[in-house]
């Protein structure tokens, strides 16, 4: 595995529930502060769709969606 030099956002100052983004060997790597293990790799054209997806409202109504 590669070492990263995860970065989190200025608008968390010191919460410890946060999302690290990190420059990868094939893309960007995200994490979650609470579980730095569990790291997820992805493009950077598949995580501008993402965000640009989400900020358009385009997977809101995954959030009335419950989990069994």
């Amino acid at each position: 595995m590669s070492t990263y030099q995860w970065r989190k956002s200025s608008y968390s100052a010191d919460a410890s529930n946060c999302v690290n983004v990190a420059t990868a060997d094939d893309g960007i790597a995200i994490r979650e502060s609470d579980e730095p293990e569990a790291i997820l790799t992805t493009t950077p054209a598949a995580l501008r769709a993402f965000i640009r997806g989400t900020k358009a409202g385009r997977l809101d109504h995954l959030a009335a969606t419950r989990c069994p």
